[in-house]
């Protein structure tokens, strides 16, 4: 079945809330379009692709007359970060993995694109893989295998914009309701939201068409228990909430609430967990002294939306956190050209501007946590990229900066393009790209519990070595994917890309899933 639907108007009012930015308009609409799709297991198989263009990342202060350096291209060394040289705890214990697999790979995956945006969920049975542009597989979660064989996400749509497969995908398990969430980039300024009509990745699904105005670069998709969030980077930061219940139900008239006006992106929560978190979903940024003004900080908002008087949503900001002073970005605003690999001059962009993919929220007894990470400089490798990780806690009352590292083993390696998740017991896993002119591009992981000193991480594990490094294109990532399985809650899963053997654009990427002692024990 398929629906066409006219966008709604826009509804627009000021709303007063607790925000630098002061008073913040509401845009809201509904999906243009709407249709279900045929069971996954019933479609063709995805083909090799033919190149693929892959949406540039969209620098928001081109207009200004330095393009937004802000001194930040020139400024030379950074200052060393004060946490570098604290948060490795070598009595520590990082497990090693548990399986590990082959994930989606160039060429097939779009013909020669970069970055892969490698992500993924793991569900019940099933491990779900996205990449660029845009492929999908569906792998067992026992003994890695693809379960049937990677397909198009363009291939639910019959027909529209849905189907050129742009990329930008995301992928998400939403535990509460125990669905699959897809999302993808659309000409010429629209987002595809698949939701599975049930629990299997192969079933069928509802699919959603919305515009969201103008581009919506570097969309980013989380759960909430009322609401799928968004974010964007548009002609400001922007925050999105979609009406969960209504895309839940398969529902034509789903629409969003959108707010504006930030100056950094925001990354919205992704539950954990079975338990449910009150209304109103929750996005974090990262702002520094010299960049944005005032302290360097972690700001964390909450997104209320209201789909039946859209007007009476609000977005706001809950509390600013102060962090240890950091070094925004490695190489520069929207230097691409950044983190070195051996035996090329071609270097990688460290994506150091915004905030990684997720912010992982869960809920562990009467406590709810956040954890989140960003890439920054002033670590001890060159030029010094440097994950710095945090975690925020709820008792009740409000939110508290619990601890936050940055992990830098003082080994010469940049680690960048990191993602983040939290089991049950309240164990923290970071997995990352590890680089320098000396060392192929890997993927790493490390782990703590909250038995060790508060701000580390135990010593590093190597998911999988590289062998060769990027010689053409300088993007890379531009994200990467750690979660949890809902099943036991205490496996982490994670995924990114390397290289095999040298190659302009023919990247790989792999699949591991680990579990920390202390948890499966619980």
């Amino acid at each position: 079945m398929r629906y066409r639907l006219s966008i709604l108007t826009t509804i627009a009012c000021a709303l007063t809330v607790a925000s630098p930015a002061g008073a913040r308009q509401v845009y809201s609409a509904k999906a243009i379009s709407f249709a279900a799709s045929k069971p996954v297991r019933t479609l063709a198989s995805a083909a090799n692709s033919a190149p693929a263009r892959i949406h540039p990342r969209i620098n928001p202060l081109a207009a200004q007359p330095d393009h937004g350096q802000r001194g930040t291209w020139t400024r030379g060394r950074a200052p060393a970060d004060p946490l570098a040289g604290q948060s490795h705890n070598p009595s520590g214990q990082t497990p090693p993995l548990d399986i590990r697999f082959k994930g989606i790979g160039n060429p097939f995956a779009c013909g020669g694109c970069s970055p892969p945006d490698a992500n993924g969920d793991v569900g019940l049975l099933e491990y779900v893989q996205i990449v660029n542009a845009t492929k999908i597989g569906v792998f067992n979660k026992v003994t890695g295998k693809l379960v049937t064989p990677a397909f198009d996400l363009g291939s639910l749509w019959d027909s529209g914009t849905c189907t050129a497969n742009e990329g930008d995908p995301v992928a998400l398990f939403d535990n509460l309701a125990q669905r699959w969430v897809f999302s993808q980039l659309a000409s010429p300024h629209d987002v595809c939201i698949a939701v599975s009509q049930t629990s299997d990745p192969l079933g069928a699904y509802y699919l959603y068409l919305f515009d969201l105005v103008d581009f919506p670069d570097y969309f980013k998709l989380g759960t909430w228990s009322d609401a799928y969030l968004a974010s964007a980077n548009q002609t400001s930061y922007t925050a999105y909430a979609f009406d969960r219940t209504k895309m839940l139900a398969g529902d034509p008239k789903a629409g969003f609430v959108r707010f504006n006006g930030e100056t950094n992106l925001l990354m919205p929560a992704n539950v954990s967990g079975a338990a449910s978190p009150t209304p109103g979903g929750y996005f974090f940024t990262f702002k520094d002294d010299s960049f944005h003004g005032g302290a360097d900080r972690i700001e964390l908002f909450r997104l209320t939306p209201n789909f039946r008087h859209t007007e009476k949503s609000t977005f706001e900001l809950v509390k600013t956190f102060n962090i240890a002073p950091f070094t925004y970005t490695v190489c520069g605003f929207f230097n691409f050209d950044c983190i070195p690999q051996k035996d090329t001059a071609v270097r990688v962009d460290a994506v150091s501007e915004w905030p990684m993919q997720h912010l992982a929220y869960r809920q562990i007894g009467a406590q709810e946590e956040l954890v989140g990470n960003f890439t920054i400089g002033g670590g001890t490798a060159s030029p010094g990229a440097a994950v710095r990780w945090f975690e925020l806690r709820n008792t009740g009352r409000k939110w508290k900066l619990i601890q936050e590292g940055t992990q830098d083993l003082d080994d010469g390696l940049n680690r960048f393009m990191g993602s983040i998740a939290i089991d049950q017991s309240g164990d923290i896993a970071i997995g990352y790209s590890a680089s320098s002119g000396n060392d192929y591009p890997s993927i790493r992981y490390a782990t703590r519990t909250p038995a060790d000193p508060l701000g580390t991480l135990g010593p590093e594990q190597v998911l999988k070595a590289g062998k060769g490094s990027q010689t053409s294109s300088d993007r890379w990532g531009d994200y990467t994917g750690m979660v949890v399985d809902p099943v036991g809650g205490c496996q982490f899963w994670y995924t990114n890309e390397l290289y095999n053997v040298s190659s302009p654009s023919n990247w790989q990427t792999e699949v591991g899933a680990f579990t920390v002692p202390e948890c499966a024990q619980h």
